[in-house]
């Protein structure tokens, strides 16, 4: 049996006996294209190390270690970084108790099976796709060969509907549906939408406080309940016919670019480009819901990578739910009110890592900006674990503040930059307790974090000094006070304040964290998204491609 059959419950099973006295348990993992996920049953909280390697390599490497949920007995974390369709060993090691498992990353190269080839050109047609494909061969939904095919629903409907499993939507153009581009039935699984244009969809609307919500989460793409191992990649989503309310008179309402509806999980949101004005700009990039709850969006054992989300006033990535196994990683985040939201983590592990924060903001008249990572919990639904490591946030017009004043428990931030104007973490104390250290930030107020090694922006007396998203190995900084200063030829001066060369305070400046920076160049990781010396991190739908791939039809034909 096809283990990815088995939805809702998404496990891609291999196990192996672990032993703890004459009791055993079992081990098992859950796969996307990059990553593995980890779960372990046990009765106790030990340390818990991992380690893996590709099937027949001779070293082991060193992944972070698992994290223990004292609520569902059970070991949790994940393997991230990895190769698609590749097989790899993974040993596990709490106490006297070890496990040993293999699992194989799902491949990102599809079967093609029965093809239904759209018209060319221009249509006012709507489509619904049900006939599904298997795992041997998918569905394809995809204009002719050499032209392209436009959907335009002006303004009845939506474009494209899927009642189906196992269907891949490729290169379509679809413009001005009443309330969906593409609209997912409840309960599917296993569809990829590739490759699509899709703009001017949605609804007008307006703040909740009027009781406006009519046009709340229209979205380029939807996904009904329960939908699951759903890939959407290098898509261009743009441009919501309706437009969203900011911040002025309540909660924001309107368009996204991507929303899922308590998912099965299993998805893999990666490469596209989710952008919009100020004035047609989405609710939230990507989202969904139920936020406080054990499901919620996009609930588990799912990537959000490699995006460029713009022109949000509530949030460019809203994970919220069980958030567990949930990886955010590599995205380019701008205009937005919170960068990531994570209200709540009522599972976890969710790993925020190696992401960059453009500029944020409340209103459209105010420049005041929200914060990076938008926390929260309720007694009922939240404690989940937190990883929020080599992120970059900076001014001018970014963030004010790198976590928000919610309650944030159980969160770990390493090796992170927050040029920020106001709070680090929270002032609100609840178990179990977070853990913040070796982050860059020169704010006025810290909270509940100790940064017992972070570094402070007054560290090498820096004032108007400018950080980059790449940053340099050095940078000047305005050095208070009369410094003595050899003006050449044996000559000495006191100048007032002047401007020196110093070593960028960011650089060699982290932690180590196995899995997440082996590859780092110097005596210690840089801070920050970027490892100056190291690879740079790309972004969007041509991402890690060649200039002459990923041309769509659309932008062709």
């Amino acid at each position: 049996m096809n283990p990815r059959t088995l939805l809702p419950i998404l496990i891609l099973v291999a196990t192996a006996a672990s032993r703890l006295g004459a009791a055993e348990t079992v081990a098992s993992t859950v796969a996307t294209y990059e990553c593995i996920g980890l779960y372990w049953p046990a009765s106790e909280a030990r340390d818990c190390t991992v380690q893996f390697r590709r099937e027949g390599a001779d070293a082991w490497r060193a992944a972070l270690p698992l994290v223990y949920d004292p609520r569902d007995h059970e070991y949790r974390g994940s393997i991230v970084g990895l190769t698609p369709d590749t097989p790899y060993e993974i040993q596990l090691h709490a106490g006297p108790s070890e496990a040993t498992l293999s699992a194989r990353t799902r491949p990102d190269q599809f079967p093609i099976g029965e093809t239904t080839t759209l018209p060319a050109g221009d249509s006012a047609q709507s489509f619904t796709i049900t006939k599904s494909g298997t795992p041997q061969g998918y569905h394809l939904v995809a204009p002719p060969a050499g032209a392209r095919t436009t959907l335009d629903a002006i303004n009845r409907g939506n474009n494209l509907v899927v009642d189906a499993d196992y269907v891949i939507v490729r290169g379509l153009e679809l413009r001005n549906a009443a309330t969906h581009g593409i609209l997912i039935k409840a309960g599917h699984h296993d569809i990829i939408v590739e490759q699509c244009h899709i703009s001017g969809w949605g609804r007008f609307t307006g703040p909740v406080s009027f009781g406006n919500t009519g046009g709340d989460l229209d979205s380029a793409i939807y996904a009904e309940k329960g939908c699951g191992q759903l890939t959407f990649q290098r898509n261009l989503l743009e441009h919501p016919r309706g437009a969203s309310s900011d911040w002025e008179f309540g909660h924001p309402v309107g368009p996204q670019g991507i929303s899922l509806i308590n998912s099965a999980g299993g998805n893999v949101i990666r490469y596209n480009e989710i952008v919009s004005t100020e004035d047609h700009g989405f609710n939230d990039g990507f989202g969904g819901g139920d936020n406080f709850s054990r499901a919620g969006s996009p609930n588990r054992d799912s990537d959000i990578y490699g995006n460029i989300i713009r022109n949000c006033w509530d949030d460019a990535i809203e994970s919220e739910g069980a958030n567990m196994n949930v990886r955010i990683w590599g995205n380019y985040l701008d205009h937005f009110y919170n960068g990531v939201a994570t209200a709540c983590v009522s599972r976890g592990p969710v790993y925020i890592f190696r992401n960059v924060w453009g500029v944020s903001r409340k209103l459209h008249r105010d420049p005041a900006g929200g914060s990076a990572i938008k926390t929260g919990e309720r007694d009922d639904l939240g404690g989940g674990r937190r990883y929020v490591f080599h992120n970059t946030a900076l001014q001018p017009g970014g963030v004010f503040s790198a976590f928000t004043s919610h309650v944030n428990p159980n969160c770990v931030s390493r090796n992170n930059i927050f040029d920020c104007r106001g709070s680090l973490a929270t002032k609100q104390e609840k178990e179990p307790a977070s853990d913040y250290d070796y982050d860059f930030f020169n704010g006025g107020d810290r909270g509940t974090a100790k940064e017992k090694h972070g570094v402070r922006g007054e560290i090498a007396y820096l004032a108007s000094y400018r950080l980059e998203f790449f940053p340099a190995p050095r940078v000047r900084v305005v050095r208070y006070g009369k410094i003595p200063t050899d003006m050449g030829g044996g000559v000495m001066r006191e100048i007032t304040d002047p401007v020196v060369s110093a070593p960028n305070p960011v650089i060699d400046a982290g932690e180590v964290l196995p899995n997440f920076n082996d590859g780092f160049v110097g005596k210690a990781p840089d801070l920050g998204a970027f490892e100056v010396g190291g690879p740079p991190i790309e972004f969007g739908r041509r991402a890690y491609l060649k200039w002459s791939e990923g041309r769509a039809p659309w932008e062709t034909q």
